[in-house]
């Protein structure tokens, strides 16, 4: 697994980064040899924030958790990702099986910002990043991971048209597709 560390206006010691590996590490048994991990730490009014984001072939899992000691928050963020791995280990092995671990599933992200001030509205962050496209089932699948209220993609169900799935406020979810006519 590969990691990647962020300090937000904090110094962080080796030993945390080490300490962040050890435990982060106890998850490459869930993923493939292309993971990704991304730590960041932050400190916000004395509470220790870790934001722990994994990405392995196209999947993606996200927890924030904030704790009065930088160590536990490591232990909480590790153990909250198992227990979203655990939560949707059924949903998670026929993707397995579908393949939607192989490597050329990947998406390539990124982002940039705009410093370009707009007339009536000012676009401070745009996100570029490629659609596989996948039934809805999965989407939702992702937009849990993730932890967002919504989530783009391509619908496998619908002649691979966009599409969108988000959380509603009654906890169900919706679907948005395009019409493309």
């Amino acid at each position: 697994m590969k990691f990647t560390f962020i300090d937000k206006k904090i110094a962080i010691p080796d030993t945390l980064n080490e300490y962040a590996q050890k435990k982060i590490g106890k998850l490459d048994r869930y993923f493939k040899q292309d993971a990704e991990s991304f730590v960041t730490y932050e400190i916000e009014r004395g509470r220790h924030k870790v934001e722990l984001t994994v990405r392995s072939s196209g999947l993606y899992f996200r927890v924030s958790e904030t704790t009065n000691d930088m160590y536990a928050s490591i232990d909480s963020a590790v153990a909250a990702i198992e227990k979203q791995i655990h939560r949707n280990k059924t949903r998670l092995e026929k993707k397995l099986r579908s393949g939607a671990f192989a490597k050329d599933a990947v998406p390539a992200s990124g982002y940039y910002t705009e410093d370009e001030d707009e007339e009536e509205f000012k676009i401070i962050r745009t996100k570029t990043f490629s659609m596989k496209p996948m039934p809805p089932e999965e989407a939702v699948l992702q937009m849990n991971l993730l932890e967002h209220d919504f989530y783009a993609f391509r619908n496998s169900a619908n002649e691979d048209r966009f599409a969108v799935v988000y959380r509603r406020k009654d906890g169900n979810y919706g679907l948005i597709n395009s019409d493309d006519t």
